[in-house]
Parts: C-alpha cells; structure tokens; sequence
C-alpha cells in the first residue's frame, strides 16, 4: 500500500517522505498555490519565477510542523497510508474544570475590579492548551489579552519559557501594562518574569516571558553565532499577537529557529482571504480555531453596537474629467490634497460626541496637515497626533489619558493604531483615507467596539471618493465596494449617504 512517512525534525519542521516518489509530486502540487498578485512581482516579470509558492519543499522533504494535519487530509482524500516515525507532540490532557478552576485562582481584576473570563474566552485557552499549536481567530474587543495573560500564567505553571511577539513597540507595552492590570489583586510580580524587548531596551534574556516585536528579534535571525542559536532554543513556548501579520519571509525565519518551541499560539481578529498567506500562518502557529465573531459579541452585548455610515463624495464632472484615467496614486496625492476634503473631514470630526478617532494613511502629505486644521478649527477641544514619529511611552501615554476626556479627537495613522491597540473611549472613527484592505479596516473599526460605562454604540464614517464617469468606475470607488463587501460578510449594518462636493 502507498505510505506517506513522517517525521520530527524539531519542534518547527517535519520531514515528510514516501515509498512513492509520485505521492510526494502529488503532495507537492496540493500544498503549491500562486500568491495574489504574482504576476505583478518582479521575480515574475523577470522569468526567474514561476509564480507558485510551494509549502512543501520537495527537494529536502521537508514541511511547517503546523500544516500536519494538511498531510492527513491530503492521505485522507486519496486513501494513502500515514506512518508516524518517532514521536510527535500533541497537546496537553486537560479539562475545562481544570482551566476553570486555574482561572479562578489567578484572582482576575482590571481597573481595580475583579473580572470573569467568559465563555469563549475559557474556551480560547482550554483549546489552545489541548490542541498544542494553534490560531485563535477571535475579533478584537473578544478580551484576546485576557486570553494570552491566563495561557501564559498555566504555561508558567509547567516551567515553559515563553517568548511573545508582537508587530510594534506600542502592543509590546500595552500588553505590559495589561499584564500588570490583571495581576494587581494576585501578587503576581510581573517585572520579575516579564522583559520587555523592542529597539533601545537592553537585551537579556533571564526572565521566563520575553515581550518583544518581530523586528527586535528578526535581525538576530540572520546570524549564526552560537549564541544566537542558544537564544532561539531557550523557548519552549511562541506566541504570535496579531498573528495577521505574520506571513513574510522574515518572521517564517524567526518560526523555522524556534526549534524548541512545541507549544504555540497565534492570536488575531482578521485573517487574509489568501490561501498562501493561511498556510504560511498555520504552518508556523498551527490551525485555525474560530473563537467567536464580532456579530455575535454584538448580539450578546459584550461589544457595543456599530453604526456605518458611509458618505460618499461626489464631485463635479469638471473633475471627474480631470482626474479620468489617472493612475491610482495621482487619484490618492488628489484626495488627500483636496481642500475641500479635509475641510470636510476636520468638520465632519468638529460635529461628532465623545472622543473621536481619525485615522489616515500618508503621514506627511495628509495626517500633518489634517492634524494643523484640527488645531485651527477645534481650538477648544483636547487634540492628539500619533504617528510613527511619536514615541511609544508618548503613544502609551496617550492611550492612558483618552480615557480621561469626554470630547477629544486623536489624528492617527493606520500603521501606529489600525492594529491591536486598546483605547475603549473612542465612540467614533473617522477612515480618511480609503483603502482596500479587509484586514486594516475590520482592524481599523475594532478601535471602536471596546466596553466602556455609558458607552452603547460607536459611529463608523466611512468616507469614499466618486469621480465615476458614467460606468466607468475610479480605483477608490473599487475599493470602496470591497468595503461594502466585507460589511455585508461581517453582517454589520450601513447606510450610505451621498454628498455633493462644491469645488
């Protein structure tokens, strides 16, 4: 009988074999896909590529330890035999009566009250302990730090060393800051187990929790010093926060040198629709698990209620002629340019109730000058920029204090707060500028949904760009339709509202 054979290599790599050569072509061409876009990449163009990524690398035998169950699967469809050579790591036998009762005991608090995990969130970390390797999709605002915070605590609990990155400076001591929340009632001394890693912090290494971004640790991957290699070996235990953005080449790097770290966890509230993207993902982290959606945290109250109002600016034909068949970078340095736009948007940020977050992407040629006529039109209401210049204590500082305001705007880039980042007083966002991204904007609309007392609802502005002629449609109105696309998939409500533009 064909028989597929596999292999521990180490905790990040499996060696997959068998006694037919045209099994393994078969797997390969399974786990083979073109990327999006492929076709517009150099590599591409140039001839030097062919355009497919391969999972399986059929000239060493060699897979990602989390797509195991993709070799099952493959096996299964086609009748194959599964030989196991040695020994392979499963999960840890445990009970949801146990975790429940270990939850208990860490004596959960934040903001100086005692909190309970709920439900899904018990059963996060009940699954994620079980099951060894593991994506927990859960949206934002479903409590995944909580979920991070009691996982570790267990793991401690079995003298795992446990290493955590994150995608930026900002989400590494924001979580510092969580950690140190949910431990002021249990005596647990977080400075004593957790350092905090990211560039200009000393690099050591003697705690068992190591908090870091990828990028601290992504130049260490580089080299090969024994050193280097000690430090990659001393985890046991690798959690990826916002596992989304964790699909390059570069932190596959940092995954493949893990080679101790035979329990693993990805957390993230969005997952890319591109099959490469998933499977590069699960072969670091493991499967996927869907924790919960953000429709049902809707309907059970445990996020507040979204209203999506898009307004849609349609311009004069005398600029829809201008701008007919321009490329899409002319059509964006026109949107972000335009007067009359960003009168718009600082009016449109003036009218709202409570704090109010605007976020743009191009930092120089829109978010400064936004951020200027914020301080020329609102001069009596508290205002706040954040973008990649702004440091990460000043951007921590300022997440602290928006809870102290009532009225405040926060001006912000995609990059520094679309992600991961907690701030439960913003009661409106602002896109200003548009995008296609499923990823950043369902991110992006997070920021809002958080808990907070008195607050029922938060208020998405979704701000698109016709300058259509006729049925010819302009590359943001596209991607506009994408948006309204993942609405519609996500279930939320909207309405769209047409504005005509006087220029």
């Amino acid at each position: 009988m064909s028989t597929i054979y596999i292999e521990k290599i180490n905790e990040s790599t499996l060696r997959v074999t068998s006694n037919d050569f045209g099994i393994e072509q078969e797997l390969n061409e399974y786990l083979s896909f073109r990327p999006e876009g492929y076709q517009f990449m150099p590599a591409y163009k140039a001839k030097i590529w062919d355009g497919i990524v391969a999972m399986f690398d059929i000239h060493r035998k060699t897979l990602a330890y989390g797509l195991l169950e993709y070799v099952y699967k493959f096996a299964e469809e086609r009748d194959y035999k599964v030989n196991l050579v040695g020994e392979m790591n499963t999960g840890i036998d445990v009970s949801t009566e146990e975790i429940n009762a270990f939850i208990d005991s860490l004596n959960l608090h934040t903001g100086g009250k005692k909190i309970s995990l709920r439900d899904y969130q018990i059963d996060a970390v009940v699954q994620s302990i079980r099951r060894g390797r593991m994506i927990a999709l859960s949206p934002t605002s479903s409590g995944k730090s909580a979920i991070i915070y009691c996982y570790i605590r267990f793991m401690l609990e079995r003298g795992e060393r446990i290493l955590l990155a994150v995608p930026s400076t900002s989400l590494v001591t924001q979580m510092y800051s969580d950690f140190e929340d949910y431990s002021s009632a249990n005596g647990w001394d977080v400075a004593a187990n957790v350092h905090q890693l990211y560039s200009g912090k000393e690099k050591t290494f003697d705690k068992p929790v190591l908090f870091c971004t990828w990028q601290s640790i992504h130049a260490m991957s580089k080299q090969k010093t024994k050193a280097v290699n000690d430090f990659y070996a001393s985890w046991t235990v690798y959690i990826g926060d916002e596992a989304h953005r964790f699909a390059s080449a570069s932190l596959m790097q940092i995954s493949n040198r893990l080679v101790n770290a035979k329990y693993r966890l990805g957390t993230t509230g969005t997952l890319n629709d591109a099959k490469v993207s998933k499977l590069n993902l699960e072969g670091s982290f493991g499967a996927v698990y869907r924790v919960i959606t953000t429709k049902q945290l809707m309907d059970a109250g445990q996020v507040v209620k979204l209203k999506i109002k898009c307004l849609l600016l349609d311009y004069p034909e005398h600029i829809k002629k201008l701008l007919k068949d321009v490329e899409y970078q002319k059509e964006m340095d026109y949107i972000t340019q335009c007067k009359q736009r960003n009168d718009f948007i600082v009016n449109l940020a003036k009218a709202t109730k409570g704090n109010t977050l605007i976020l743009f992407n191009f930092v120089e040629k829109h978010g400064k000058p936004l951020f200027k006529l914020l301080q020329e039109k609102c001069p009596d209401r508290p205002l706040f920029y954040i973008s990649g210049e702004v440091a990460t204590e000043e951007r921590e500082r300022i997440r602290k204090v928006l809870s102290e305001h009532s009225d405040a705007i926060v001006a912000a880039s995609y990059a520094t707060l679309s992600t991961g980042v907690n701030i439960p007083s913003i009661e409106n966002v602002i896109f200003a500028s548009p995008g296609k991204s499923k990823i950043r904007n369902l991110q992006s609309i997070g920021r809002g949904l958080r808990l907070k007392e008195g607050k029922t609802s938060c208020n998405l502005f979704d701000i698109a760009d016709n300058f259509a002629l006729k049925s010819k449609l302009n590359t943001t109105m596209r991607h506009f339709r994408e948006r309204i696309e993942t609405y519609q998939e996500e279930q939320f409500e909207f309405t769209i509202k047409q504005i005509a533009m006087n220029i």
